[in-house]
Order: C-alpha cells, then structure tokens, then sequence
C-alpha cells in the first residue's frame, strides 16, 4: 500500500546513526519531560522511549547544567540525541562538545553573524545537522503585520529566513519544522514549504493536547501530510507519557503502510451479533503485541460475518462465535478455540510464525 504514496524528494542529513531524510524511512521522535540535568531520571526515560522504538529523542537545554548533562547521558544510550535549545548559542555549542548528534536552534535568534558562525562551525566540524523549529506561538512581529496574524506564509518565510542564515555561511544540513496548534494551518504551510526547499522536513503539530485528543489530532495532521508524500520525521506531541508519543506515531505510520516493523492489530467495533468478550480480548492481544517486532498482521474479529474473509490480509487471526473463536491463518480456518484460550493460543501461534 505504501506504493500509493509518492514521498517528495529531500536531501539527506544525518543525526547520530539515523538518517532523515532522501530514501531513508521515516523516523519517529519524542522529547523527553525530565529535567535533562536529572542525568539518572533523563537516561530511565530515554531507555523506556527506545524500548517502544523511538528512533531520535530530544531533550531540553535550558542551561548549561543541562548542556553539561548531555555527555553522561550519551554514553548510557543507543539512540540519536538532539539538543533543544532557544536563544543561547553558547548552550548549542556545548551540546554538540558533548556529544549531541542534532540541535534544535533558530540562527536567527541567537544574536550577532559571529554566534551563528561559532554555531555552524562547531556543527560543520563534529557532522550534526541544525533543525529549524518555527512554532505559531513565537513568530517575529514584523511577519505577525505584515501578514495580519498567523498565516502559512508567515511561517514559511520566518523559517525561510533561518535557513538563508545557515546557506550564506555554506551550511545545508539542515532540518525544517512548521508546527502551528492548528491543524489546517499546519497542514497548509508544510504543504507551502515543501515546493520551496528540499531539505527534509519534520512534521508534527505543536501543543497537540493530552494523549486522547493529542494522538487524534496529530494523526489527522500528520497522516494528512504523509499521504501526501511530505515529511522525512515525525513527533506526535502528547501532555502525557512521551511513550506514548512513540505509539502513537507508529501506528500513524503504520496506517499509511510507511512502517514495517512490529505487529499490527485489525479489530472490529463488534455489534450484536458478537457472542464473546471481544474488546477485553483485543485490548490484552494489543498490550502483548507491543513487544513483538515482527512485521505481522493480526485480527481480532467479532463474528464469522467479520472474520476471515474481511481479515483475509492478516497473518493470522480470530473471529468469534458463541463461546469460543475460529483461528484462522491468511483466510484458511485453522481451528476452533474456546473463550478462555483465545488470547493464550492466538500468542502461541503468532511466536511459531
């Protein structure tokens, strides 16, 4: 299905072990809610976010404790660390000193040509790549008046600006983000961008909300982006657990056909003719399907209506009758479960797969 959707062509820039951008698959990042100085507590959450397959994270670097923090916790993990940084080029430098693999800083909010310059050099230097964060709730009052308010223009040509900073000193790895609380407007100005440059694009939109209306209306935005062949890496941005950012954007991926990693659950909303507990059995099939890697397809369906001729793409499934399951694998019934060791044989048969 992925073959449906054309991504458009970037450049490729590297953060650490993981590309973004060109051929390379689309990756998934978090930030982490410790206090990065809180080296202990940042490396715990670090290691929970690449367990759930978390492919960039990024922590804040609101000072130099911070900033100092970054060499400890790089030795204590195994995905690409990005400095968060606003204002303060001194702490953008001593991220990358320590070791960061990518920052997060505007060129054009850092102060004289000479602090960009000591910026782009010690990221030329060390081969880390400098994304451009433009967020709605911080655009240049110039950009404000002239365009009346927030507008996908406005967005674009204040990231714009930051990038023409970066190319005049001959730097192009480069990395652009337009993120706006709105989802059409988001949707809009990546859309803008995204036929004026070619550097890789990270999507997602900011300030999202909490983990329920958050996860909806980051998919509805990100999805709407990736279907259209825009953006190279992706952050769902929850108030809640970060793991359940990484999720999120798994499955916002996996609904395009744009991951192959890990298991997928196809599940029916049940209805009356449904004779077993269905949703307390595909939420415990989910939860146990979380830490499987395999690129598998799994179903839980509710009825033999429902079951294997609607599920057929599957690997392997259920689909309920009075008391008990029919198993079946691609479309071929297997045998009869009953309710008690639906959820127990159906593992047992994914792990001989």
């Amino acid at each position: 299905m992925d073959r449906l959707i054309n991504r458009k062509k970037t450049v490729k820039v590297r953060a650490g072990n993981v590309y973004i951008g060109g051929d390379a698959p689309i990756s998934i990042q978090s930030m982490t809610n410790t206090k990065t100085s809180d080296v202990k507590a940042t490396i715990a959450q670090i290691r929970k976010l690449e367990n759930a397959g978390c492919d960039i994270v990024r922590v804040a670097v609101p000072d130099m404790d911070a900033a100092m923090a970054i060499g400890q916790i790089k030795k204590e993990i195994s995905v690409p660390l990005v400095a968060d940084i606003h204002f303060d080029y001194r702490l953008a430098i001593a991220a990358m000193e320590k070791g960061a693999d990518k920052v997060r800083i505007n060129p054009g909010n850092i102060g004289s040509e000479d602090r960009v310059r000591s910026v782009v050099s010690c990221a030329r230097e060390r081969g880390i790549p400098i994304r451009i964060g433009v967020n709605s709730g911080s655009l240049e009052k110039d950009l404000l008046e002239k365009y009346h308010g927030i507008t996908p223009e406005a967005l674009v040509e204040s990231a714009l600006r930051h990038v023409s900073i970066l190319e005049k000193l001959n730097f192009s790895d480069i990395v652009i983000s337009l993120k706006a609380t709105s989802v059409p407007l988001t949707i809009a100005a990546y859309r803008l961008i995204s036929e004026k440059v070619r550097y890789p694009l990270h999507v997602g939109i900011t300030e999202a909300g909490t983990v329920y209306s958050g996860t909806i209306k980051s998919a509805v935005g990100i999805g709407a982006l990736l279907a259209e062949g825009i953006g190279d890496t992706i952050r769902v941005s929850l108030t809640g657990d970060p793991v359940e950012e990484i999720k999120a954007g798994k499955t916002i991926l996996k609904s395009l056909g744009l991951y192959n990693r890990g298991a997928e659950l196809i599940s029916c909303p049940t209805c009356g003719r449904t004779r077993i507990n269905l949703i307390k059995i595909a939420e415990e099939v989910e939860r146990a399907l979380e830490n499987i890697d395999k690129p598998i397809k799994v179903a839980v369906m509710g009825c033999a209506v429902n079951g294997p001729g609607e599920a057929r793409e599957a690997d392997i499934g259920i689909a309920g009758g009075d008391g008990c399951a029919l198993l079946f694998r691609h479309g071929e019934i297997i045998r009869k479960i009953p309710e008690d060791r639906i959820v127990e044989e159906l593992l047992e048969e994914i792990k001989k797969l």
